[in-house]
């Protein structure tokens, strides 16, 4: 398998994605405002989102892969468990369908005074829930591609809706506002049921066997759902870790919106570089324990390692120096003040440091998962979700909104050292002397650049994108000789 060149397949695929994403938020705040259509829209698609998270990206991929590899990429297996999930997710959408009002309430409470408001979301809710049925499958299907090393199409799927939905929005121009709501639930359906397909017909030319069975109950499904249900707590705690945050920072005003904002500038990097590695190594290291081969494994751990700090460490030194200019450029118009500016620009710098810590996390994760333990990455989030439970809650009488990028901080270097001592116990990594040096050299190196584009002044977009550019080309082809050449 060609690591380097997954990797950068599917990172590429989800910086697009997140660029579209972008563009899509933005259209939503020109069509829809701030106001009811927006809250009624985000209201109801949190829902099919909350289900693609628990059950459709990372930790169908992370149980189900693993075990696949394992049997030797068995079609039986393949078939029940697809035939089960499939047959689960119907039955949680009929389930939702008819106590929609009622969940509505229980997430959007505050809607119930408006009754009109609270009606027009139950019935956009219901229209967008079919979509949970077509993502979780879709997640399975790019699950089964990645086993068979095929990447690139599943990573482009995400794209389909933000492009999608752009569309929507400014079709609207055409069919009126007084539709556009309605017009972008049936768009998030019938994305959901596109990507299914495409991913459905590349299963089948490729000939891998897949195809819905009747559902029977044995040993290696029970297996397979009990570590799904370990892995969904963990994913559960991530979500737990989120809105005890939110809940944390409600407290101040402006800090929900201040730490949203910046939460989105810093996932970006680790989207792009974070979750290909994941994606990538979950699949290539569950093979090489299938054939028991270490060395392959630790091979591909620190070659990993290296390319992906060797990208994220500029990430980090650019976010820390351009937080400032780059949340001006974007944001600061209408009703956006400097000072949001500041405060934004505040938690990044902050919020940027736990990049590195949460690629290796990734890293270890990955190999824990690979290597069918799911019991320790839930230890280590619920360990994680307390430690930055507690800063949150300590400092933030004494820095306000900072204590959650304080907390995320904290929080993150203790989950990596915890996966990090677990894996060397187990021997399941071994982190060469050229690997760590290399970390060091890629420090230091962005570093000394980050402080020559700090003396640079940032007065426009045209000033950022050079300067960005400028910084990489001038930081990579210098990393990337140490790295191949000079460092053994």
């Amino acid at each position: 398998m060609k690591l380097g060149k997954n990797i950068f397949g599917v990172g590429a695929m989800t910086g697009i994605s997140r660029v579209f994403g972008f563009v899509r938020d933005m259209l939503i705040a020109r069509f829809l405002g701030a106001g009811r259509l927006s809250d009624v829209f985000f209201a109801a698609f949190k829902l099919p989102n909350l289900f693609r998270d628990l059950l459709g990206e990372g930790a169908l991929s992370a149980i189900f892969i693993p075990m696949y590899t394992d049997m030797k990429k068995d079609e039986g297996f393949a078939k029940n468990v697809f035939s089960w999930l499939m047959v689960i997710l119907l039955g949680i959408t009929i389930i939702f369908e008819i106590f929609m009002p009622l969940v509505i309430w229980a997430l959007a409470p505050g809607f119930s005074e408006d009754p009109g408001k609270m009606h027009l979301t139950v019935t956009i809710a219901r229209i967008m829930f079919f979509y949970v049925i077509f993502i979780c499958g879709a997640a399975f299907l790019s699950a089964v591609l990645n086993a068979h090393s095929r990447f690139l199409l599943a990573a482009f799927m995400p794209v389909l809706l933000n492009i999608m939905l752009i569309c929507a929005l400014t079709g609207s121009i055409w069919y009126g506002n007084q539709y556009i709501i309605y017009v972008m639930a049936a768009t998030v359906v019938l994305s959901g049921i596109i990507q299914f397909a495409v991913l459905w017909r590349r299963i089948r030319s490729k000939h891998f066997g897949l195809r819905l069975i009747i559902p029977h109950w044995n040993a290696q499904i029970k297996d397979m759902f009990k570590r799904f249900g370990v892995s969904l707590v963990g994913s559960g705690f991530y979500q737990i870790t989120i809105i005890v945050g939110t809940l944390v920072a409600s407290w101040q005003s402006g800090a929900v919106s201040w730490l949203y904002y910046s939460d989105r500038m810093v996932q970006l990097p680790f989207a792009m570089i974070g979750l290909a590695v994941g994606t990538v190594l979950i699949s290539s290291i569950s093979k090489a324990l299938t054939d028991k081969n270490m060395r392959s494994v630790y091979l591909q751990q620190n070659s990993s390692m290296r390319r992906s700090m060797m990208l994220i460490m500029p990430c980090v030194v650019g976010l820390f120096v351009l937080a400032e200019p780059i949340i001006r450029i974007l944001f600061q118009h209408g009703a956006w003040t400097p000072e949001s500016t500041q405060a934004v620009a505040l938690a990044i710098r902050i919020q940027c440091l736990v990049l590195p810590a949460m690629l290796i996390s990734q890293i270890y994760s990955k190999t824990l998962y690979a290597s069918q333990d799911v019991n320790t990455p839930v230890r280590t989030s619920v360990i994680s979700l307390g430690v930055a439970t507690v800063i949150y809650l300590a400092l933030f009488p004494v820095v306000g909104y900072l204590s959650i990028p304080v907390g995320v901080v904290v929080s993150g270097y203790v989950k990596n050292y915890l996966l990090g001592r677990v894996c060397r116990r187990r021997k399941l990594v071994q982190t060469n002397k050229k690997t760590i040096v290399s970390m060091f050299v890629f420090a230091f190196l962005a570093i000394a650049l980050g402080v020559v584009l700090s003396m640079i002044s940032i007065p426009n977009v045209w000033v950022l994108g050079i300067a960005i550019c400028v910084f990489g080309i001038l930081y990579l082809p210098i990393a990337f000789v140490i790295d191949r050449f000079i460092i053994k």
